[in-house]
């Protein structure tokens, strides 16, 4: 089982980039896209995915060009669960879910704070909101895996600069604490299990021609829940995929 997560930062301008080539060479078995900022009825190259072998399922925000999440599957999932039922979460396309046999998937958008307070303030409600809502979803569904955009770096070896950042919002001591908590409640950072490695980074600013200089933060996860630790083959980042200013990420699981 392959899967990849990757924030587009708008698919339209990702497929003008030459993405649904790129999407057929990794040949993955399930994708979670954040940030599509687009409805499916936008994206004039729908067949295209289809003939890829995908069934795709779209949660975009209820704001035109903002945020939304979106899973392509080539495995036709039991039941597609949109959103988490908390309003203003699901006004956004925070979260989309795919329930297959024995596990599910999770594309989930974090809110970012960067933009002022009263973004942070929405980001902590979100943060606390969503452990909740995941410690309820792990009474159903053991097997869970949450890919997507935490918009959250947790160890200074997540960033390229931890102190000249220490204040900035994504690596925010509250911020990372939540991090320790969340893994602590029974999830595996799955690029870390593997590789303890720094200077690895799946978004870069466009500015001051960061990602060629590699000064980037990793801020996009594929998180599994304990019960799917020994099922982890490979995670890694794939920088060479330059649709966006995020790079998608790669997690192989053995149900063999």
């Amino acid at each position: 089982m392959k899967i990849i997560s990757y924030n587009v930062n708008g698919i339209r301008a990702a497929i003008n980039k030459d993405f649904l080539a790129w999407l057929q060479a990794t040949d993955a078995d399930v994708v979670c896209l954040q940030e599509i900022k687009a409805t499916p009825d936008q994206i004039v190259n729908l067949i295209l995915i289809e003939q890829l072998g995908y069934k795709h399922y779209w949660y975009p925000a209820q704001k035109k060009g903002y945020s939304g999440t979106a899973i392509f599957s080539k495995t036709e999932p039991l039941k597609v669960t949109y959103g988490c039922g908390i309003e203003e979460f699901d006004f956004e396309g925070r979260t989309i879910r795919a329930d297959f046999e024995g596990f599910s998937v999770m594309s989930v958008y974090f809110p970012s704070g960067s933009s002022g307070d009263h973004r942070q303030i929405f980001k902590y409600q979100f943060l606390d909101k969503f452990a909740s809502y995941i410690d309820r979803l792990k009474l159903e569904i053991p097997n869970l895996i949450i890919s997507g955009d935490y918009n959250i770096c947790h160890q200074a070896i997540d960033i390229h600069n931890p102190k000249s950042n220490a204040d900035s919002s994504g690596f925010l001591p509250e911020e990372r604490a939540w991090m320790d908590s969340f893994l602590k409640s029974g999830f595996v950072d799955t690029f870390r299990h593997l590789n303890i490695n720094p200077h690895h980074y799946t978004w870069w600013s466009y500015r001051a021609g960061a990602r060629a200089k590699n000064l980037g933060w990793r801020i996009d996860y594929h998180l599994v829940t304990h019960t799917l630790a020994k099922n982890i083959k490979r995670a890694t980042i794939l920088p060479e995929a330059k649709h966006s200013d995020h790079c998608p990420i790669l997690l192989e699981l053995d149900f063999g």
